[in-house]
């Protein structure tokens, strides 16, 4: 091992190796960890010597953002647009799972990187590859959100907390005060089936990747009867 760590300490510094570097980095320590004194550190060479292969920190980023989506799988061949978009979205869930700090630091970006830009192009394409007008690719897109990059914001997670890395990690879910839930009875309802599921075979609290798939389905069906009947939007007067 110390010899495949001195192999790669003398390995010419490229900018494919600095990025490469940074994913590690902020897989095994957090986001919060990742500093070019730090990344230098790690590579063995002097802070300077990475400013050759990226400007700076936004730049590094997004350069790890652009290795993570690239990790993403490519459309399956010849399937139809349903198959491949599901498939492509449960891949970059499954992606973003090994790389946990990713959709913050996706969100974080003003501007879409080339590697998102080109996978929501394809897409995009797939969609009108199967028969969408723009208008309903536009609002399918619109109503997919962060979900076609593999991840969503939650309401009922409470029940997780995050780990350094950014992973989540299993908590036991805090009952509502009894206050709170005798004012808003429909949340307190929902909150106590889903963590006192004892028949649930997954244990206590929401199973995030069926909560995802779950939702994925039902959007994706409910695209897929639009495109069937030809949906169009309302023209608004300008």
């Amino acid at each position: 091992m110390a010899e495949q760590a001195e192999t790669l300490r003398r390995t010419p510094l490229s900018r494919d190796r600095v990025l490469h570097a940074a994913v590690a980095l902020a897989d095994g320590a957090g986001i919060e960890s990742l500093s070019m004194r730090n990344l230098a550190q790690e590579l063995g060479v002097v802070p300077m010597a990475l400013y050759k292969h990226v400007a700076n920190k936004d730049e590094l980023l997004d350069g790890m953002i652009d290795v993570v989506v690239g990790e993403i799988d490519p459309p399956v061949p010849d399937a139809d647009w349903k198959l491949t978009v599901r498939q492509r979205i449960l891949s970059a869930r499954q992606v973003l799972q090994r790389h946990p700090w990713a959709p913050l630091a996706i969100e974080s970006r003003n501007m879409a990187t080339p590697a998102i830009l080109s996978y929501l192009d394809s897409m995009i394409g797939t969609f009108r590859a199967g028969g969408f007008s723009v208008d309903l690719a536009h609002h399918v897109m619109h109503a997919m959100g962060s979900r076609i990059l593999g991840f969503s914001q939650e309401l009922f997670d409470a029940g997780r907390r995050a780990g350094r890395s950014g992973t989540t990690t299993p908590e036991p879910p805090a009952a509502l005060p009894p206050e709170i839930a005798a004012r808003f009875p429909h949340v307190a309802e929902v909150a106590m089936a889903a963590s006192h599921d004892d028949a649930s075979v997954l244990g206590q609290g929401c199973d995030d990747q069926f909560e995802f798939e779950f939702a994925l389905d039902l959007l994706m069906d409910g695209i897929e009867r639009l495109q069937q009947q030809g949906w169009a939007s309302p023209r608004r007067p300008r």
